[in-house]
C-alpha cells in the first residue's frame, strides 16, 4: 500500500492529459473569470494536492502496465474517466466559454472539469495500491472540487 519509488509513465500521461487543455485554458478563460473570490482555505487544499497528486503520480512505479489481474479494471476506469475529462475540455473549447460552460456537468458528473480528473486520480490510486496518492487526490478533491462547486452555485443563486 505505500508504493514503490520509480518513475511511473502512466503517471506522466495522466498529468499531461491534466495539464495541457489547463495550458490551453488559460489563454481561454470564460468571461467573468475570477478567482480572487476563491475560498482561501480551499486553494490551500488545492494547492498542497496539486503537488502531491503530480509527485505521487510520477514518483511511484506502480501505476505502470502490469500482467492482467482484476486491479487492471481499476486503470481502465481511472482511463475512461481521463477520457471523458478530455472529452468535456473538447466541449468546452467547442462552446462560448462562459462561465456556465466551464463549471457544466457531464454524463450526470456534476462540475465535470474538477470531479473527472480528482476521481481519474484516485482509481489510478486503487490500481497502484498507494494510500499515499488516495490521500494525495483527496486533499486535491477537497480543494478542486469545492472551488468549482463554489462557483457553480454563485452561478445558479446569480451571486
Amino acid at each position: 500500500m505505500l508504493g514503490h519509488i520509480g518513475f511511473s509513465y502512466i503517471g506522466l500521461i495522466f498529468l499531461l492529459m491534466l495539464m495541457i487543455p489547463n495550458l490551453i485554458w488559460a489563454k481561454n478563460q470564460p468571461q467573468g473569470y475570477d478567482a480572487k473570490k476563491e475560498n482561501k482555505i480551499l486553494s490551500v487544499f488545492e494547492r498542497v494536492g496539486e503537488v502531491l497528486v503530480t509527485c505521487c503520480a510520477l514518483f511511484f512505479s506502480d501505476f505502470n502496465l502490469r500482467k492482467w489481474s482484476l486491479w487492471s479494471w481499476w486503470l481502465i476506469a481511472a482511463v475512461i474517466l481521463m477520457v471523458m475529462y478530455e472529452i468535456w475540455w473538447f466541449r468546452y473549447f467547442s462552446s462560448k466559454r462562459t462561465l456556465s460552460d466551464f463549471y457544466s456537468s457531464l454524463l450526470g458528473v456534476p462540475v465535470a472539469g474538477a470531479t473527472l480528473p480528482v476521481m481519474a486520480f484516485f482509481l489510478l490510486g486503487i490500481y497502484g495500491k498507494v494510500i499515499w496518492l488516495l490521500i494525495s487526490t483527496v486533499i486535491l478533491g477537497i480543494g478542486h472540487i469545492g472551488i468549482h462547486m463554489q462557483h457553480r452555485i454563485e452561478i445558479l443563486t446569480g451571486d
